[in-house]
């Protein structure tokens, strides 16, 4: 009974850490946001391609090995940040709104410091008076234990699109 109780606690834990990160996003509070993610982080989004059924191993591009829409750690996240906050960045005057909505919450394993965790998402964005963009897809994370705390270790992005359709990349996911 213990282990289920603990089981609820970290997955409450993991679910209050999301939603939080989402409404930082959503506030446009992205320094706060960098702060959620540890310094060896990696932040990977392949990109998706239709392939027959006997060859769906190579349906996703390859972290490291291939060209992705994200594959970059804390510092080039920091880098795209301050670039959104020059307010010279053609792509975000006027800024987008957006919308994270996070569902589906999974935590897959729990061991040591650091918490394995799938989660299905929907990213609403909206720009000037007609530019909008939805985007769903699944994140797999791996969320460590720092101070009390969870930060992202790892955050993999899969898109159920494999054609783009928004004008751009400059928001988070």
């Amino acid at each position: 009974m213990t282990v289920d109780v603990q089981q609820l606690l970290v997955k409450q834990e993991v679910e209050d850490f999301l939603y939080r990160e989402a409404e930082l996003l959503d506030e446009r509070r992205f320094e706060e946001w960098l702060e959620l993610f540890t310094d060896d982080v990696r932040y990977f989004m392949p990109m998706r391609r239709n392939v027959p059924a006997d060859e769906l191993a190579r349906e996703f591009t390859r972290e490291g090995l291939d060209v992705n829409w994200f594959d970059e750690g804390k510092d080039t996240l920091t880098r795209r940040v301050k670039q959104i906050r020059t307010g010279v960045h053609w792509a975000e005057q006027p800024p987008s709104r957006t919308c994270h909505m996070v569902s589906n919450v999974q935590v897959l394993s729990a061991a040591g410091d650091e918490v394995c965790v799938k989660s299905r998402f929907l990213l609403y964005r909206n720009r000037v008076e007609t530019e909008t963009d939805v985007l769903v897809g699944k994140r797999e994370d791996v969320l460590r234990r720092v101070a009390g705390g969870f930060q992202i270790a790892r955050r993999k992005i899969v898109l159920d699109q494999n054609v783009l359709l928004a004008k751009n990349l400059t928001f988070f996911f």
